[in-house]
């Protein structure tokens, strides 16, 4: 059965040809993983050269300060270029062993409208996690109070921000719902 399948597929039914088929898509396969990882690791020490150089502009911020904006910045400019990057990688490789992409870009098209539509918390979150790391309202490291949670901020990223208290007891707060900030 899956030898027809394969048969079909590659449409060559000698083995040698069916065999070479195979090895020639297991690289494209590869060359595409290994440009993903490539690419990870430039663009990721690119954009740690841009964001330290952008933040030593300010001088408003002490080296601590400056230290823990600038990993914070990282940790998510990176996080999110190797999404986009293994989403990328993902199509070209489903496109490679011979799935169609297009219904699936089709069908990602409306199931971005439906979460557009019910989705409102998630791009809130979202749209507050940008303004808390772009106006620096506080950093990984701070101890801050949000809201009626206090505590070491252990993480932060786009939709939601980790908080571990004095008791040690770890809150996660959706950015959207963060009316009130303390640093």
């Amino acid at each position: 059965m899956i030898e027809n399948y394969i048969n079909e597929l590659i449409g060559d039914t000698s083995i040698n040809g069916q065999l070479s088929v195979l090895l020639g898509k297991l690289f494209t396969i590869l060359i595409v993983v290994l440009i993903v990882f490539v690419l990870q690791r430039i663009i990721g020490h690119a954009l740690e050269k841009l964001i330290k150089k952008i933040i030593k502009g300010e001088p408003a911020l002490s080296g601590a300060d400056e230290n823990k904006r600038e990993n914070t910045l990282i940790q998510v400019s990176v996080g999110t270029v190797k999404v986009v990057l293994w989403i990328v990688a993902g199509m070209m490789i489903l496109s490679e062993i011979g799935v169609e992409i297009g219904p699936l870009l089709a069908a990602a098209g409306i199931v971005g409208v439906a979460v557009g539509f019910g989705g409102q918390y998630l791009i809130r979150d979202l749209i507050s996690g940008l303004f808390i790391l772009l106006e620096n309202q506080y950093r990984v490291g701070d101890v801050v109070s949000l809201g009626t949670v206090s505590g070491t901020v252990e993480k932060i990223n786009l939709r939601l921000t980790i908080l571990r208290d004095l008791d040690g007891v770890v809150h996660h707060i959706p950015n959207g719902e963060i009316t009130v900030a303390s640093n």
